[in-house]
């Protein structure tokens, strides 16, 4: 069956054995180090007798296992935790310049990571078959056979069209826009595939494993070639009415500002995503400001990991650049802070990995930007992950998949 929306069951409202069993599950494997039963039977509303009978249905088809926790004195507790060895899962993130492909287990342990060089832009007739290349031989080195995947999460740099499993006019996919994406790994794996935006997915993979352990409204930021964000409110990924929600890397900043990928002019992915950063220091190489990235020629080749480098190592110019795109993006982040009132704001992506020299300006023009009431005790800070976060967010979807399927 196709399913490709944020899967993530919450704590149900009615306590149908069904319903408590799906709960239970997301109960046990996102609660770190585990959960006991009489927790479980606190969280989910319902008596101990209730829990009994679903933990014991569970153990009994070895979706979870009991594990003694030792650091606690005198007599050991027993913990539930979903049992990893029900097989394995597949994350891939696909961005604007890289691939990342994660290998994993049932308790979402990264048993493999692969990181490719590509150019979304190659269009999907020699981007896929490459991965599926790469996924061989990672499957192969791991000593996995492709009967052992049993779900894959895809995350793709673009707006989803859930019913159609494509994507829909993608500002920085060309050649992308209807491709079959859905259908293309669902006939490659044989398995249960989850589609989704790549943000979302960052949105998913710091809140189950990274920064946003715990928060119900949070909004990730991914800075990279280009900006987009996903947001979690209330406890469940917000997509919009066409897929499309989030895309804040198109709001107009600046209204007569630099062309944008997307056609308009000024918008924020044009003056802080990482092909402006790389415009921007080849503009001031031009006007002869005095720069390390002098050495780099022609100056047309700079990349943003150039800029941030030379940023990293003292360079004025770069800092000035670097400092220049984090206000941007938070005068763009104070717009979805007063719209969407999130308690955190997770930054993420390679441009992000500046640390605090972009993420200062970033927390600076969020506070003096918006209002007092959406931004008290907001918290802004990079993304725990990394790298990672898209990718462990296909983790979070594939095992939903996999987990739920099993519990039916």
């Amino acid at each position: 069956m196709r399913d490709m929306s944020t899967v993530f069951w919450t704590v149900p409202t009615q306590n149908t054995r069904n319903w408590n069993r799906h709960a239970a599950i997301d109960l046990i494997r996102f609660t770190p180090g585990g959960i006991s039963r009489v927790e479980l039977s606190r969280q989910l509303q319902i008596t101990r007798a209730a829990i009994t009978e679903i933990v014991n249905d569970l153990l009994a088809t070895g979706l979870v296992r009991e594990v003694e926790d030792q650091h606690t004195g005198g007599r050991h507790a027993i913990s539930l935790e979903v049992n990893p060895d029900l097989g394995k899962v597949l994350g891939i993130d696909l961005g604007a310049t890289h691939a990342t492909l994660l290998l994993s287990d049932f308790s979402a342990r990264v048993l493999a990571d692969q990181e490719i060089r590509i150019n979304i832009n190659d269009g999907p007739e020699k981007i896929l078959p490459l991965l599926e290349e790469y996924i061989q031989k990672m499957l192969t080195e791991t000593k996995t056979a492709l009967q052992e995947i049993r779900a894959v999460g895809v995350g793709v740099p673009g707006p989803v069209i859930s019913s159609d499993g494509t994507v829909g006019s993608p500002p920085i996919m060309r050649g992308w826009d209807g491709y079959p994406i859905y259908d293309r790994f669902s006939r490659f794996f044989g398995c249960p595939v989850s589609l989704n935006n790549d943000a979302e997915l960052g949105a998913l993979g710091e809140w189950a494993y990274g920064a946003g352990r715990g928060e119900s409204n949070l909004a990730y930021v991914k800075v990279g070639t280009g900006i987009g964000s996903g947001l979690l409110l209330n406890g469940q990924i917000y997509r919009g009415a066409t897929g499309s929600a989030g895309e804040i890397g198109h709001i107009t900043i600046e209204e007569n500002g630099p062309l944008c990928s997307c056609g308009n002019r000024g918008c924020l992915e044009a003056l802080a995503g990482g092909r402006a950063i790389a415009r921007c220091a080849c503009e001031a190489m031009m006007n002869g400001q005095r720069t390390q990235l002098s050495a780099i020629q022609p100056p047309q080749s700079i990349q943003a990991s150039d800029v941030i480098n030379a940023a990293r190592n003292g360079d004025l110019v770069a800092q000035n650049i670097v400092s220049d795109a984090g206000a941007h993006l938070g005068t763009a982040i104070a717009s979805l802070v007063n719209l969407f009132n999130p308690s955190m704001v997770v930054v993420g992506g390679r441009v992000s990995q500046m640390g605090d020299l972009f993420l200062e300006p970033v927390r600076s023009t969020v506070q003096r930007r918006s209002l007092a009431a959406a931004s008290r005790g907001l918290r802004i800070t990079t993304a725990l992950l990394g790298r990672r976060s898209s990718g462990m967010g296909a983790i979070v979807q594939a095992l939903s998949l996999a987990l739920h399927k099993m519990t039916e």
